[in-house]
């Protein structure tokens, strides 16, 4: 039984969200399109089994074939970043985050990590996580520029004196100097830890810099850059490979997705592929020209432009909030998402700024030349927020311009 013949309403929300990726430009540089292949595995028989343990090392009879499954994927992951030891159980990037610290860190423990509306996530040490009441967590920030700041990381290192300096960030669109982060590490006596969640598929492809054969520890997303299904990963250490696997499992979860650890499997083979490699570089080129159109179009770039997939955008200097501009994006068929901006005077909810990217679209087969007309679009819907009608004719070319990227080619719910 077909799943529209036996659930019509579960089928016709799925069909419609397939509507919606298709017809609309996906901006929100946390999502991406899977591949036909990922999605295949996604959805395999690999869902039934339960496999609580480590290949070769099951709490469960009938794991040979899920050890296989596993142990490839954990093999790929090594090769594409140079990795001691891969851990691919975690069900996302929060909940790898979460191992990391409880293999590291004992409670109480001092870490650096980046303050949210400054580029970094809600997991590095937000006073409303968990995480937070568990640590010691001081926040640092971009210095005045909107850089990264170094030596002032250095100077806070040496004033708390931390076990654990955390970088990696969720909004933040320059590259990182993990060597010199390494250096002010074993100056004070600290771990380092990478949360590359946003970055992965750029640092797989070598257009970012790799901090996975300097630091003690990185997590990762396998969504996002890396093109892979919704789900974590951590990197490190052999030294701390024996924690790690600890505070996965039993510490934090039970049995892992096999299902998903499938699509991860298939997600790094194509990383390793050639063509792999040109989507990351044209990644970045996309994102470029989008810097360039908002530059020359008066909008404010937090961090002052890009080195990598995403853009941070002031919002507030055309006379609108980042929950305004989200809205009427949306009516133009284009997904962003609203987003703090260093030192926020507004409320996370509506923001000053927006966040975009260009993963989904460059998975897409758009480059630079599709960049520049959707750059200019998102500033008309901006300008003409209230205007439906300029709202939906925008729109209706966001959809004459999908129409020449097929999505997802034959398939239906």
């Amino acid at each position: 039984m077909t799943l529209r013949n036996f659930d019509p309403q579960t089928a016709d929300s799925l069909q419609a969200e397939l509507n919606r990726q298709r017809d609309g430009l996906e901006m929100i540089p946390s999502e991406n399109f899977v591949s036909m292949a990922v999605l295949e595995a996604l959805g395999s028989i690999a869902t039934n089994k339960y496999a609580e343990g480590y290949p070769g090392k099951r709490y469960y009879g009938g794991c040979e074939k899920i050890d296989e499954i596993e142990s490839l994927a954990i093999e790929r992951a090594k090769q594409i970043f140079g990795a001691e030891h891969v851990n691919v159980q975690p069900l996302s990037g929060a909940p790898a985050n979460i191992a990391a610290y409880e293999a590291l860190l004992e409670p109480g423990d001092t870490v650096l990590g980046m303050d949210l509306s400054h580029g970094g996530h809600l997991t590095h040490g937000h006073p409303v996580t968990q995480s937070a009441k568990i640590y010691n967590f001081v926040r640092y920030k971009t210095n005045a520029e909107g850089k990264l700041d170094l030596e002032n990381l250095r100077e806070m290192a040496i004033e708390h004196k931390p076990k654990l300096i955390l970088v990696g960030y969720s909004a933040y669109s320059r590259e990182i100097d993990f060597e010199r982060v390494q250096e002010i590490a074993d100056e004070v006596g600290a771990m380092t830890m990478a949360d590359i969640a946003h970055i992965a598929g750029l640092v797989a492809a070598g257009e970012m810099n790799n901090p996975v054969p300097i630091f003690d520890l990185v997590t990762t997303t396998t969504h996002k850059t890396l093109r892979g299904p919704r789900g974590g990963m951590i990197m490190c250490k052999m030294k701390h490979a024996k924690a790690v696997n600890k505070a996965v499992f039993p510490g934090l979860q039970g049995g892992p997705h096999e299902n998903v650890i499938a699509a991860k499997a298939v997600a790094f083979k194509e990383a390793l592929l050639p063509e792999f490699k040109e989507y990351a570089r044209q990644i970045k080129l996309n994102a470029k020209v989008l810097e360039r159109i908002f530059n020359e179009r008066g909008y404010r770039l937090m961090f002052g432009g890009t080195d990598n997939h995403l853009l941070l955008i002031d919002v507030t200097p055309k006379g609108t909030t980042g929950a305004e501009a989200e809205t009427a994006l949306d009516k133009a068929g284009i997904t962003v998402n609203k987003n703090m901006i260093p030192d926020d005077p507004r409320s996370p909810m509506d923001p000053s700024g927006i966040r975009l990217g260009t993963p989904a679209l460059t998975s897409r087969g758009m480059k630079e030349a599709e960049m520049a007309q959707i750059g200019a679009w998102i500033d008309e819907a901006i300008m003409n927020r209230a205007d439906d009608a300029k709202l939906e004719s925008i729109r209706q070319q966001v959809k004459l311009m999908t129409a020449k990227f097929p999505l997802y080619e034959g398939l239906e719910y």
